[in-house]
């Protein structure tokens, strides 16, 4: 077992502050020193991850209708009229590119300030095209209707490739929609269910410019600070991280993998004796949570190094459910920062 703290830190995407510049200074002052990159916390309409797509699918030809009682995701999605060719669908400006070119000239400000260190890279954390996807369209739909989304995915992370340095820019793929499948929790609108989801990520991976660095988070999903399902142990996480890294032919900067709380078990993380990543993969385990602070999570920690000896920590999901920003816990969230900081030692210094 290592003594060591885990070295580094990441912050998987959406931060409950306000502004995108509150999160950029909230993180530069409380994790500077442990952090590669930020991202902008997913301000504003961004905060319930992809539900601000929604919008994106209300196209001619398609009817929102009411979820069947056993229909999961239980919301309303969109279903092609009769005559609608779904394949066709034309989708506008999904809003990321917009909203990541408006944040870098705040975070480029600030590290030109001095108040994000030099250095530090721009997050841009992006969901996977079949998440929305999957969320908005009906289950007969969705095979027809992901090509195109991802084709306007694909638009606006040119965009952002085109306007914002490559040496300064990191792109994260929250891969979440794709763990459920794995699971055999949600179904798959294709048949060859893991070898369909690898060649996904690693086809999206593969579009991200050299130069530009790449993460994956893993996710079970987030309600009220728990999963929607509880993993078994770390197997799933493992098998999905191995073989997404090996299908990409560019370089993988990190993967994400989360942690339950209630879990510090060694039956958990035992499966990370098998993850096979190049050594320039960092991996951050999402053990940190804000229920049980710095004693709960150094109690993971100190399992998880049985079996991966050097990592870096995180949340296990985004922080946007989290109720701060607006006159919310703001100071619940600033205790969460600290506990990373607690955890975990400065980038690139020995514990």
């Amino acid at each position: 077992m290592s003594n060591d703290q885990p070295c580094g830190a990441l912050l998987v995407g959406s931060v409950p502050l306000e502004t995108a510049e509150a999160v950029f200074r909230t993180a530069a002052e409380t994790l500077g020193d442990r952090l590669s990159r930020i991202p902008d916390g997913e301000t504003g309409d961004r905060a319930g991850w992809v539900a601000w797509q929604g919008r994106t699918f209300k196209l001619p030809g398609f009817e929102l209708v009411k979820p069947g009682p056993d229909t999961y995701p239980p919301t309303p999605r969109f279903r092609p009229l009769p005559g609608t060719d779904p394949a066709a669908a034309e989708f506008g400006e999904l809003g990321y590119a917009a909203a990541a070119l408006d944040s870098y000239a705040t975070f480029a400000r600030l590290r030109d300030e001095g108040a994000v260190p030099a250095g530090t890279r721009f997050q841009v954390s992006l969901p996977t095209p079949l998440a929305p996807v999957a969320m908005f369209v009906v289950d007969e739909a969705q095979a027809a209707v992901e090509p195109p989304y991802e084709a306007r995915m694909l638009d606006e992370l040119d965009r952002i490739l085109g306007a914002v340095p490559h040496e300064d820019l990191a792109i994260q793929w929250d891969v979440c929609i794709e763990v459920w499948m794995w699971e055999r929790w949600l179904p798959a609108p294709f048949a060859g269910v893991e070898q369909g989801i690898v060649e996904r990520v690693a086809r999206l991976s593969d579009a991200v410019s050299a130069g530009v660095e790449l993460g994956l988070h893993l996710c079970y999903g987030d309600f009220r600070h728990e999963h929607f399902h509880q993993p078994t142990d770390a197997g799933v996480m493992v098998d999905i991280a191995n073989r997404m890294v090996a299908a990409t032919a560019r370089p993988v900067d990190w993967v994400h993998l989360p942690v339950p709380i209630d879990r510090t078990d060694d039956a958990f993380f035992a499966p990370l004796d098998r993850l096979v990543l190049p050594p320039d993969t960092e991996v951050y385990l999402g053990l940190v949570h804000s229920r049980d602070g710095v004693e709960g999570t150094r109690a993971r920690i100190r399992t998880a190094q049985e079996h991966l000896p050097a990592f870096g920590v995180a949340c296990e999901c985004g922080m946007g459910r989290r109720p701060a920003g607006r006159g919310g816990d703001d100071e619940g969230l600033r205790r969460l920062l600290a506990t990373h900081a607690e955890v975990s030692a400065p980038r690139g210094v020995p514990a």
